[in-house]
C-alpha cells in the first residue's frame, strides 16, 4: 500500500499561526508479505517506491539488491515467508524485514564470504557493505530475526 499512511506522535510544534516546523513525520510507504512466489513482484515495487522517495542511481540499485539479499535469506531459511515494512525517516529510507524463521546468530564476516555452499552468509555481507545501516534483532525466544537496513537520502 504505497503513499500516505504516517505513523502517529509526529508533527508540527506550535499551533495556529506558530510558523516553527516540527519534525518531519515517519512515513510507512509500503508494507508486504512475500513469499518465494512473489519475490520479484516485491523487487520492483521496493525499487519504484524507493525512487518515488528520492532514493536515485547506483544508491537506488544498492539499496534494491541489499532488500533482495535479506527478503531472499528469509525465504530460503526462514519457512518461505516474511514481512517487509519500508519507511521514509527524515534523512533516510529504512527497510524493515521480518521473519518467524529459526532464528540464527548474527555474524557478518569482514571479507567475502566464500563461494561454496558451506560458506554462508554472503547476503548479509552485501547488504551490510552497501547500505549505510544495517541491524540484525533475533528473537528473545530463539526463534525469528529482525533486519532493518537504511540509505541516507539527500
Amino acid at each position: 500500500m504505497p503513499g500516505g499512511e504516517t505513523d502517529s506522535g509526529a508533527g508540527t510544534i506550535g499551533g495556529p499561526g506558530d510558523d516553527t516546523p516540527g519534525p518531519i513525520p515517519e512515513t510507512l510507504l509500503l508494507k508486504r508479505h512475500f513469499t518465494g512466489e512473489n519475490l520479484h513482484q516485491v523487487r520492483a515495487q521496493v525499487e519504484d517506491t524507493a525512487a518515488a522517495a528520492g532514493l536515485g542511481g547506483v544508491r537506488l540499485g544498492e539499496f534494491t539488491l541489499a532488500v533482495s539479499e535479506i527478503a531472499a535469506n528469509a525465504v530460503e531459511h526462514a519457512g518461505g515467508h516474511g514481512r517487509l515494512e519500508l519507511r521514509r525517516l527524515p534523512h533516510e529510507l529504512e527497510c524493515r524485514i521480518t521473519d518467524n524463521g529459526p532464528g540464527f546468530t548474527p555474524t557478518i564476516p569482514e571479507l567475502l564470504p566464500g563461494l561454496t555452499d558451506t560458506c554462508p552468509g554472503r547476503g548479509l555481507w552485501l547488504a551490510h557493505l552497501v547500505t549505510d545501516r544495517l541491524t540484525v534483532t533475533t528473537d528473545l525466544r530463539g526463534a525469528g530475526a529482525e533486519v532493518t537496513l537504511a540509505m541516507w537520502l539527500g
